[in-house]
């Protein structure tokens, strides 16, 4: 027999598509059971079935492919087991003993043995009220149950300005951590500052140099110092600050002084121009910190005790070969210098220690190599591999109407974040920025990101919000409504075209759309759906006054705008994007 777990009632609370599904699923594993009770079926082996979604609205709501994974169990042709099952679920007495086969307008058996269902339009209508009620809350899930992980992104030298690469990479990361908390995860976003080692010299090499042009010394630059003009400033800065006296640093402590001095200064302006795109960590974490509490040196001498770290011509390996690298890789040179692998070694390590189940970083397309050695660290630190992630961000192309931008000079000069943000605005940028899937190179268009129109992705969605708030609104004016924001529908049975109808499904299918994201890390599901949505607002608008002569049913339509009007703010907020009043 079936379990009977499997034919227990579901309860009706909720008919969101989640658990519409969960609901279809159980009509089909009970009438299976009926018709195995009648003799219909020879085997009570039950194979595991999915519900899913048709693509094409013809074939119903949902679709169970019951008859097709069960077929060999019951030695049997799986449309004739579909017929089987759905003369079963319309029989009278099995609609008696279900009551919710009053959601289901028809079923039907398609193709080779799909078994598709139709719902009726009350099925939907509750949905509206779902959105209403929940508000800011509808959409979240509960499938993270709380795990605690960490998303470590950006994460730039602070050696000079974040640049167009950067900020794909910050709305990715930003992205990832508001979906996976909308989720049910635990989410700290971190930012790890390379405070420490060659590049921090060589920045603070570059500004002392400058220092010393400034005072009319013969310098030759070298090709490997930062050649911006903003050096220049930081060097300029520096003399304010400090004055002239520093030219009688030796070379060594005027070095040091430059790089410390500049590292903050930039460091500043990253966190500056990072708030401004409205990402904020929860964590800023120095490599510095790393070696400042030993955890670089303990790290390497619990290795080497282990016999992971051996010594060969005088430099320190880490037999990455083991755990699945195309070979070892060096942890401290023969000049007794760390690379940056023994920090993230380290820092990595300490991660896991502060209680992250789970540890995402997000990195550019350009440190693809490097994904095997971390991974090595985390599992010879007695981690799962399943429990470290790597997002790799591929390259922003920018154009301006179709022609490219050219992103740097030989001047070592290129075109920021800021520089994106103070032209397009935050919103254009990050949802520009969201459009593709990270692991596809991106087009960025600064004129499209401008425009006033529905070329452009970021102010078609919005439109919608700012749209409603207006025909909301207008509503109040005219007695309709005593709030704009109000939390219960009336007379939703008078929706009932199938434009009402479409706009309900894409509303009860976010949480889908939300947990899809999650589990794939893929923000860009969250602008598709968006689209989507916008898309059938736009074309019900254009059909369908929401202000009629009828007072009941623009009642009933003004709580469906309204509810999509929820949803797109919940949309955008995922992704760090606003959601205006007026537009």
């Amino acid at each position: 027999m079936i379990p009977p777990s499997l034919s227990q009632k579901i309860p009706l609370n909720t008919r969101i598509k989640t658990a519409m599904k969960t609901k279809i699923k159980q009509i089909v594993l009970d009438a299976a059971q009926l018709v195995f009770e009648q003799g219909g079926l020879p085997s009570d082996q039950i194979a595991d079935m999915e519900i899913e979604a048709p693509k094409h609205i013809s074939q119903g709501d949902f679709s169970s492919n019951f008859a097709m994974v069960s077929a060999g169990a019951q030695r049997m042709a799986p449309r004739k087991i579909a017929q089987l099952l759905v003369s079963a679920m319309e029989s009278d007495e099995y609609k008696e003993s279900h009551e919710y086969m009053d959601s289901i307008e028809k079923i039907e058996v398609a193709g080779p043995g799909f078994i598709n269902f139709f719902l009726s339009n009350s099925a939907w209508h509750p949905v509206v009220d779902q959105v209403l009620e929940q508000d800011g809350k509808f959409g979240a899930s509960n499938m993270g149950c709380g795990q605690r992980v960490q998303v470590e992104f950006v994460s730039a030298n602070p050696t000079g300005p974040l640049h167009v690469g950067h900020g794909r990479g910050a709305a990715v990361g930003d992205s990832v951590g508001n979906i996976l908390s909308f989720a049910g995860f635990d989410v700290q976003k971190e930012y790890y500052i390379n405070d420490s080692g060659r590049q921090i010299r060589t920045l603070g090499t570059s500004v002392w140099l400058r220092l010393l042009e400034m005072e009319g010394r013969d310098i030759e630059f070298p090709d490997d110092c930062y050649q911006g003009d903003y050096i220049k400033d930081l060097a300029r800065s520096l003399v304010e600050k400090e004055g002239k006296d520093l030219l009688a640093y030796d070379e060594e402590a005027g070095i040091l002084v430059c790089a410390k001095f500049a590292a903050n200064e930039i460091l500043g302006g990253i966190k500056s121009d990072l708030a401004d795109f409205g990402v904020l960590y929860d964590q800023w974490f120095s490599e510095q910190s790393l070696f400042d509490s030993n955890r670089v040196q303990k790290a390497i001498a619990d290795f080497k005790a282990r016999d992971l770290i051996y010594e060969n011509e005088g430099a320190l390996w880490f037999r990455t070969e083991n755990f699945g690298d195309e070979k070892n890789r060096v942890v401290v040179r023969n000049n007794g210098i760390t690379t940056y692998f023994a920090s993230d070694i380290a820092y990595h390590k300490e991660k896991y220690e502060r209680g992250f189940d789970r540890v995402i970083d997000v990195w550019g397309a350009d440190h693809h190599g490097y994904i095997k050695r971390i991974d090595a660290a985390v599992v010879a630190s007695g981690r799962k591999s399943e429990q470290f992630e790597v997002i790799l961000v591929q390259l922003v192309n920018l154009v301006r109407g179709g022609k490219p931008v050219q992103m740097s000079t030989r001047s070592g000069e290129f075109v920021t974040l800021k520089d994106i943000v103070d032209e397009v605005g935050k919103d254009a940028a990050r949802f520009m920025f969201l459009s593709r899937s990270y692991d596809s190179g991106l087009e960025f268009d600064l004129e499209l990101a401008k425009q006033k129109n529905s070329d452009n992705p970021v102010y078609y969605v919005q439109y919608v919000h700012a749209r409603i708030t207006g025909i909301l609104l207008k509503a109040k004016e005219e007695g309709l409504i005593e709030d704009i924001e109000f939390q219960r529908g009336e007379q939703l049975g008078l929706l009932a075209t199938p434009e009402d109808i479409n706009l309900i499904k894409l509303l009860a299918g976010f949480k889908e759309q939300v947990e899809k994201s999650a589990d794939t890390l893929h923000p860009h599901v969250i602008f598709t759906y968006l689209m989507s949505l916008a898309s059938a607002f736009h074309g019900y608008y254009n059909k369908h006054k929401v202000i009629t002569e009828d007072k009941a049913l623009s009642r009933a339509r003004l709580a469906l705008v309204l509810a999509v009007k929820k949803v797109i703010r919940n949309g955008l907020c995922l992704l760090g994007v606003s959601a205006p009043e007026r537009m």
